[in-house]
């Protein structure tokens, strides 16, 4: 018998070392206004099950308007949430994003998970992430597109 074997699933992974104490950085991940302040406008609340929207201004091929659910709270140490339904974009991609936490001397080790979740082309959101303003000019904060969707956990 045959097996067909798939395509790789692809995922985002961003690790860095915050010089910043672990009460700054999850603040900056859970609170509204902190998150406006560095991403999109939201009204987000770090409640599992908790329905929102990231909101920004409309592009050809995406609404402004990404949907999400607040899929895990773990305070001061892991927060996931899915990131898209699928009607926002042309892409109909939907994703969930994973933020793990874990305190160290030199301040917060962090890492950032995208990963898919249902139907839609990831590598056309890495584009989106390595053209994003934030990371305009700097190469250093667009992580690493990876072939895999195995992430190994942060280790203490």
């Amino acid at each position: 018998m045959t097996q067909a074997i798939a395509e790789p699933t692809k995922s985002i992974v961003v690790e860095r070392l915050m010089r910043h104490p672990l009460t700054k950085i999850w603040r900056s991940l859970t609170d509204r206004t902190e998150i406006g302040a560095w991403t999109m406008q939201t009204e987000f609340e770090p409640k599992v099950g908790h329905a929102f929207t990231f909101r920004a201004k409309p592009v050809p091929g995406w609404s402004g308007v990404t949907k999400c659910r607040v899929l895990e709270v773990t305070p001061m140490t892991r927060l996931a949430y899915s990131w898209g339904d699928g009607t926002e974009s042309d892409s109909g991609l939907q994703t969930v994003v994973t933020w793990t936490l874990i305190e160290r001397d030199a301040g917060t080790h962090g890492a950032f998970l995208l990963s898919p979740a249902g139907r839609g082309r990831l590598s056309g959101h890495g584009q989106w992430v390595a053209g994003h303003p934030a990371t305009a000019g700097r190469p250093d904060r667009c992580g690493r597109l990876i072939r895999s969707n195995r992430h190994a956990a942060l280790r203490p």
